[in-house]
């Protein structure tokens, strides 16, 4: 008997509003009903929305971007029960494959607005924009950004299984500590009832999910989540804590290409399709492995740019004004990507349209040095074969009309 189609344990409805479908969720909470029941080894299909819920078009307007509603994001396929996991256990996941829905072959990549999550670099690059990318098989093209093209490293920036109750209290006590550490600047987001949507729930545990739910933003040691790990792609196991009975594990954001950071937050080839999954457990994992926080293993498939195919730029813990930091991987890695735009400015690119690019495009994010008092030290490699001209130092810059991406209607 030959194998049997797979089974697709959930479909969403890319013409209905995400907070009306009952197998989507946005916050993390141990008590969002299960939406499915998945055995181990019983390999399934699950559609996936893009992470904003459908919030973005396929236009050359930016205004979506800047007054995107975040507070709905990001719109996950599930809770899913996965049969005999429990507390202590681990469960593995194996990622079978992912792919653009045939009816949406098309992604997007934007820049928020500063007064509207901003991203990495929004203190030099404050305004909303975006870049919409087309589909042609394994690689992506843009109108927003021409002379373009490579081959996406497609995967899903969140994998997880639900918190448990203790999880979860651990979670906000920490961050609200952090939060309150820092009055007036936005550096968690705490529970925020307001546009929570619980899957299946209605009432009073559809308001508790509200008050105490996690905000899925963050990526978090206890249960993996919106870690956004380019390499997490077709041919990929991860290993996750089990918190609480049958897991309840949940996926979305799929991407079809990112770059190491994803830099402007928005940053990968957002998509919409359907990610095939085989799951497995490993009873009592957690205390035989030590773990502490998820562990996962890549699988084979990746671009090939060949050897000495990567320009690689450096940046150290020494800001834009000249202040000395200590060891400040972060503002090294911002110097990092500025010496990337500065140099691509050169061929005719506005730096909006390269911001967009080092964080969708396949760039290698290194961190080179941390141990160099005072100066950490970063680097990210460009591959050059992405582009249809030549990047390299030593051939002459021809500097042409590279259009522009996608702005807001008032940008000025």
């Amino acid at each position: 008997m030959g194998k049997q189609p797979i089974r697709t344990a959930m479909k969403v409805d890319l013409d209905k509003p995400a907070n009306q479908q009952t197998g989507l969720h946005n916050r993390w909470h141990p008590d969002i009903p299960a939406c499915d029941t998945i055995t181990p080894g019983e390999p399934v299909n699950i559609e996936c929305l893009d992470w904003t819920g459908g919030q973005i078009k396929n236009d050359d307007c930016a205004n979506d971007m800047r007054d995107i509603d975040l507070t709905r994001v990001h719109y996950l396929t599930g809770p899913f029960h996965i049969e005999t996991a429990e507390p202590g256990d681990v469960l593995v996941v194996e990622i079978l494959d992912v792919q653009p829905f045939a009816e949406r072959p098309w992604g997007f990549t934007g820049v928020f607005d500063r007064n509207n999550g901003g991203g990495f670099l929004d203190e030099f690059y404050p305004k909303a924009a975006k870049a919409i990318w087309d589909f042609e098989g394994i690689f992506c093209s843009s109108r927003h950004i021409p002379g373009v093209r490579f081959a996406g490293l497609i995967h899903p920036g969140i994998l997880g299984c639900a918190p448990s109750a203790e999880v979860l209290a651990e979670w906000n006590r920490r961050e609200g500590e952090l939060i309150a550490a820092h009055a007036g600047k936005t550096v968690a987001k705490p529970p925020e009832p307001i546009n929570v949507h619980a899957g299946s729930a209605t009432g009073d545990l559809k308001a508790q999910v509200g008050r105490e739910g996690a905000r899925t933003i963050p990526g978090r040691p206890e249960h993996g989540g919106n870690c956004d790990i380019k390499n997490l792609s077709r041919g990929s196991k991860v290993y996750l804590p089990v918190h609480v009975p049958g897991a309840k594990f949940s996926v979305g954001d799929l991407h079809f290409s990112q770059g190491d950071g994803e830099i402007s937050f928005c940053g990968a080839i957002e998509m919409a399709g359907v990610i095939s999954l085989k799951f497995t457990v490993i009873k009592s994992g957690v205390a035989k492995m030590a773990m502490k926080s998820p562990i996962f293993h890549a699988g084979p498939v990746e671009p090939q740019f060949g050897p000495g195919r990567y320009l690689t730029f450096e940046g150290f813990s020494v800001d834009h004004e000249g202040k000395q930091h200590f060891l400040d991987a972060t503002i090294a890695y911002r110097q990092t990507c500025l010496r990337v735009i500065e140099y691509l400015r050169r061929y005719g690119y506005d730096d909006y349209q390269i911001y967009l690019l080092l964080s969708c495009a396949p760039v290698q994010g290194h961190i080179a040095g941390i141990v160099d008092i005072p100066n950490a030290c970063t680097t990210m490699g460009v591959p050059m074969d992405i582009f249809d001209f030549d990047i390299r130092p030593e051939t002459e810059v021809v500097r042409k009309d590279r259009g522009k991406c996608a702005f807001t209607s008032d940008h000025k």
